[in-house]
């Protein structure tokens, strides 16, 4: 995992997203998804370009299944940009590095 990525569990996830100051955007995945594994580079691209813009977080969907369905994550990869503890934009599927930077615009 990159330096620029978090990783959050059930136990780590309210405060991280609670006390992140900015966007945080979460990545819902799972180990066995193939388009999670294929987005996970472009993310940590992401990260390592706008650190202080946004900061990208990753949650495992099978270790952390509450969360997950409190947030109402049926298929993956899902993301959800959080701002002010609240989720703000939710993006689903696996996207290219382009789409996904329009996608987040409005946070960068």
């Amino acid at each position: 995992m990159s330096e620029h990525i978090t990783n959050l569990t059930e136990a780590t996830f309210d405060e991280e997203v609670g006390s992140a100051d900015g966007p945080l955007l979460v990545d819902f995945w799972a180990e066995w998804c193939g388009p999670c594994k294929m987005i996970e580079p472009i993310l940590e691209e992401i990260a390592a370009e706008n650190v202080g813009r946004i900061r990208i977080a990753k949650l495992n969907v099978d270790d952390s299944p509450d969360v997950a369905r409190r947030f109402q994550v049926m298929a993956i990869p899902t993301m959800i940009v959080f701002q002010d503890g609240q989720p703000a934009k939710r993006l689903k599927g696996a996207k290219g590095k382009n789409s996904l930077l329009q996608d987040l615009a409005e946070f960068l």
